[in-house]
């Protein structure tokens, strides 16, 4: 039983040690506890690059990529609102305010990666009120009740998944024979 830990013991010490410093530092890997905090001397290009937060990580490329999701969001303003997803969209309603809340919690804050989720969310929200308008217009029902309608409706499929698993895959699978 001790041989498991000798061994990682020796990664330990290994990874602490100048050899492993001086390995990651040929190949040009900064470690986090080498990362340079912007200093009020520095511009504002050099305070960005150099920034936690900046274009040399992934928390300044993520929402860059994102930017995409939010943009298709926008460009379905365009549709008629009996061709947009109700699901779909609020998918987009709570993977925005999600990640919002989680942007805050995680180090180092990202705040641009926020305001990119919360316009998410905001999208979302505008296309699912849409679609509740339009189908309470068919309906002549208050988007109020259009609402319950609809929660009732995917509350009793959810109920169905629990309930018989076998049978609400048909229905998934087979929608006609159902």
């Amino acid at each position: 039983m001790s041989a498991p830990r000798a061994g990682l013991r020796f990664l330990h010490t290994f990874r602490q040690s100048a050899i492993h410093r001086s390995f990651l530092q040929r190949r040009g890997v900064q470690t986090a506890a080498e990362t340079t905090i912007p200093t009020a001397e520095q511009g504002a290009v050099a305070r960005l690059w150099n920034s936690p937060v900046g274009p040399k990580t992934v928390h300044f490329w993520a929402p860059i990529m994102k930017w995409g999701v939010v943009l298709a969001g926008i460009s379905d303003f365009a549709r008629p609102a009996s061709s947009l997803s109700l699901t779909q969209n609020a998918a987009l309603i709570c993977t925005g305010a999600i990640w919002t809340r989680w942007c805050f919690v995680i180090k180092p804050r990202n705040i641009f990666l926020a305001s990119v989720n919360f316009l998410l969310f905001c999208v979302g929200a505008t296309q699912v009120g849409r679609v509740l308008s339009y189908q309470a217009s068919l309906n002549g029902d208050t988007v109020g009740d259009e609402l319950k309608k609809e929660t009732k409706k995917l509350g009793d499929i959810a109920e169905g998944m629990v309930k018989d698993p076998k049978h609400a895959l048909e229905k998934i699978e087979n929608p006609r024979a159902a």
